[in-house]
């Protein structure tokens, strides 16, 4: 189970790890400069659904369905996007993308609270991140060199044999599994839920198209996707997770509020050494191998120590503001770019400290029939962070930048989002 543990998150791990090296030859060769963020936001709004339908179904009937179903429609997106020839094909491969690697994601987290006994699963998390390792090692320079010598399409049409193989690979484990049915998770307003999830995907997708067309008409649609997102996560969220309230919910908080930050700065690194200082595809992405590869380590060692989760999940924080903080450095033309190296190093460690003492924390506060429900809350509050904060970095790029030359953008969201992540440290300190 550990090796099937493995092997999915190592092939989701790739084509993540993959993307934002690509990400701007893809938008200039299918001429969506205006639609930049969209190929990350569009597959985390659709993780949602595919997040919240596979916690009901891994309570409910356990992990397997949602192990079998997820890696099909995440193979199925890969080779969607791999042969688009406009944007809007591509957006339709990045959503299947992340219906399946949200359903994934959520059932490898409940088979951990089944299967490994309690003093194990630090270690059972930390096999997630040390699952990034061969990823973050190569995933940019192979995608940089794909794109820069084949094709960006490669980057996803490679991954797709992989993934059909680890899919066989997986069959006699779950068949070990098995399909149980449970009828203590159900309750007579299930239909609320998968609702409520494409509520909060639509109203994220949205709210993210008003924010990069600013208009009067645009400030209406926001108002009617706050109106549909807001509701939607009272739906798929713990109560008090909005205004952080101590316990749980402060602890999926967290998560959305730091995973958001994280994200949404690395996904314009790329994009700032490209454009700004001239790097290739390949060069381009080094940060993210560095950042993952702190993230590995600070995995690793927090799983083999004993520590307080709070004290580790503030460490976190406090070392991706302090990253984040740095890196405007390289935003200008006369930055040193080479700063990155060590800055996303540290963002990577302040990750590895808090997300797994995040999801062990969630987990040990879950009773028997809601780990599912709550690890798909984390999943979402992880993936809603990241694609508001990136689409409000796009919006910032569209209002006063460009692609071509995002400085004037880049250096004002990177403060904002330190500002964020010492907010979150402050907020678990207390709570």
């Amino acid at each position: 189970m550990t090796l099937a543990l493995f092997l999915l998150v190592t092939l989701a791990a790739f084509e993540g790890m993959s993307l934002g090296t690509a990400l701007p030859t893809i938008v200039a060769d299918l001429h969506g400069e205006s639609m930049y963020s969209w190929p990350f936001v569009a597959f985390l709004a659709a993780s949602v659904v595919g997040t919240v339908l596979s916690g009901r179904i891994s309570d409910r009937w356990g992990p397997v369905p949602a192990l079998v179903v997820g890696p099909l429609l995440f193979l199925a997106g890969l080779v969607i996007a791999g042969v688009a020839q406009t944007m809007v094909v591509l957006l339709v491969g990045r959503v299947l993308q992340g219906v399946g690697s949200g359903a994934q994601v959520v059932a490898l987290y409940v088979m951990i609270a089944q299967v490994y006994p309690e003093r194990d699963r630090p270690a059972a998390f930390g096999v997630l991140s040390a699952a990034w390792v061969i990823p973050s090692l190569v995933g940019p320079t192979v995608a940089g060199l794909l794109t820069q010598h084949l094709s960006w399409r490669w980057v996803f049409l490679s991954l797709a044999p992989l993934v059909a193989v680890g899919v066989l690979m997986l069959t006699p484990v779950l068949r070990q599994l098995g399909i149980r049915r449970d009828s203590s998770g159900g309750d007579e307003r299930w239909w609320l839920l998968p609702l409520a999830a494409v509520g909060a995907a639509a109203g994220l997708a949205s709210l993210t198209w008003a924010a990069q067309h600013p208009s009067l008409g645009s400030a209406g649609v926001a108002a009617v996707a706050l109106a549909v997102l807001v509701p939607a996560l009272r739906h798929l969220l713990p109560a008090g997770t909005l205004v952080g309230r101590p316990g749980l919910p402060m602890t999926i908080l967290s998560r959305g509020l730091i995973a958001g930050v994280f994200f949404s700065v690395e996904a314009y690194v790329p994009l700032t050494l490209s454009s700004v200082h001239g790097f290739s595809p390949a060069m381009a992405g080094l940060p993210l191998t560095l950042g993952s590869l702190g993230w590995s380590a600070a995995s690793m060692w927090q799983a083999r120590r004993e520590g307080d989760p709070q004290v580790r999940i503030r460490n976190g924080f406090l070392l991706v503001a302090v990253a984040a903080v740095g890196i405007v450095v390289i935003a200008p033309d006369w930055g040193p770019p080479w700063a990155v190296v060590p800055l996303w190093l540290v963002a990577g460690a302040g990750m590895g400290l808090a997300m797994p003492s995040i999801s062990v924390r969630t987990i040990s506060l879950s009773a028997d029939g809601e780990q599912g429900a709550n690890s798909a809350a984390l999943q979402v509050c992880d993936m809603l962070g990241s694609a508001c904060l990136i689409g409000l970095g796009g919006a910032l790029i569209g209002a006063l930048a460009s692609t071509a030359h995002p400085t004037a953008a880049v250096i004002p969201f990177d403060l904002l989002m330190a500002g964020v992540a010492l907010l979150g440290a402050v907020l678990v300190s207390r709570k």
